[in-house]
């Protein structure tokens, strides 16, 4: 095994222990913290769609602009090719 990865298994075990040792001492427990768990995967899941559902009438309002604009510039630059060759 290289140096590299002895150094970084002591110091994700060092770490962990110190992490360990400070929610011991807050009466966090590996069972109330997995239990938990679940909980927030699907509040991670819920924020997301939240956020999704915010973000994409933006999205959409900000492509009715942006879009003509790019085609118009792409087309632009076709002719100036053809102009140039």
């Amino acid at each position: 095994m290289s140096a590299s990865i002895k150094s970084t298994i002591i110091k994700i075990v060092i770490w962990s222990l110190i992490i360990g040792l400070a929610l011991s001492l807050a009466g966090v427990t590996p069972e109330s913290l997995l239990a938990g768990l679940g909980d927030t995967v699907q509040r991670i899941f819920a924020i997301s769609v939240d956020m999704v559902r915010w973000a994409v009438p933006y999205i959409i309002l900000g492509a009715v602009v942006v879009i003509p604009i790019w085609a118009v510039t792409f087309v632009w630059r076709i002719f100036r090719r053809k102009d140039n060759a």
